[in-house]
């Protein structure tokens, strides 16, 4: 069977000639959350962006993005529409910079379906109270007439998942979909994601700086450094079988929850070709 989305030897150059992304390839099939970690600008959320096709004007783009079959890249600006109104369900880290604030959480939501879905106004309200109630947000009748100001972050962020979920797409980007929550909410948004994968079989991108959140969260784990992916891994195994020098260096520079240290580990600038960062001691 073939993957979900399969993205080949794809590279990156911006149009002030940065070289974001160097020839990635990896898979995702169906019911499958495949994590991206690594440093801040690695190329994590770059080639979330490319998937999407959201990238800068004047981007330069090689490789190939496959989903379900079909080159992305060569897609038809009608037909690239359809796979990000229909296919393709994107959640970003501050759910306050997705929604417009000023309007009910409720028409985020019920617009997509009446757009996309062609649904009465009347029937994309009830499935919107589905979707409420799936990502856990309660008393969905009468949040749905709420403006954000008056949602939580973490709930938010809830009916942000909400709208993606609401025209049944097959593959799921999450940049940074936790990032902004606290530790309990976090667990909550991850376990709700984790929940509509299953359920839903689609494929999800998520995108992480929490190397425990992605070692519990995913099924497989991309590392990315100076755009490219350095190990591909088990999430599950992340912490025992990593082999690359950068990966264990990542690994190693977490502040443990055991010992205050004087001096906090990092990473130092180190050789994109494999020999691997070495780890030095900086003062806290």
């Amino acid at each position: 069977m073939s993957h979900l989305l399969e993205v080949d030897r794809l590279a990156v150059t911006m149009p002030d000639g940065t070289r974001a992304i160097d020839e990635v390839s990896f898979t995702v099939d169906r019911g499958e959350i495949v994590g991206f970690i690594g440093e801040s600008g690695s190329g994590k959320s770059t080639t979330a962006n490319a998937i999407a096709r959201l990238l800068p004007a004047g981007a330069a783009v090689t490789g190939s993005i496959r989903f379900d079959g079909r080159d992305i890249l060569a897609l038809s600006t009608r037909e690239l529409n359809r796979f990000r109104d229909v296919d393709l369900g994107m959640v970003f880290q501050d759910p306050r910079a997705a929604v417009n604030p000023v309007a009910r959480v409720g028409e985020y939501v019920t617009e997509a379906l009446r757009v996309n879905r062609r649904m009465s106004r009347a029937a994309a309200r009830a499935r919107a109270v589905e979707l409420f109630t799936e990502v856990g947000i309660p008393e969905p009748q009468r949040r749905l007439d709420e403006y954000p100001h008056q949602f939580s972050g973490g709930m938010l962020q809830r009916a942000v998942i909400a709208a993606a979920l609401a025209t049944d797409p097959r593959l799921l980007l999450a940049d940074e979909a936790t990032t902004a929550l606290d530790v309990t909410r976090q667990a909550e948004v991850a376990a709700i994601l984790r929940t509509a994968c299953r359920d839903r079989d689609l494929g999800m991108v998520f995108i992480t700086h929490d190397l425990e959140l992605a070692g519990a969260l995913c099924d497989r784990v991309c590392v990315m450094y100076q755009g490219r992916i350095v190990e591909q891994v088990e999430a599950d195994r992340l912490h025992t079988d990593a082999t690359h020098p950068y990966t264990i260096a990542l690994l190693r520079s977490r502040p443990s929850v055991d010992e205050r240290p004087h001096r906090l580990p990092v990473i130092t600038r180190a050789d994109r070709d494999g020999f691997g960062p070495v780890l030095e001691e900086t003062s806290r």
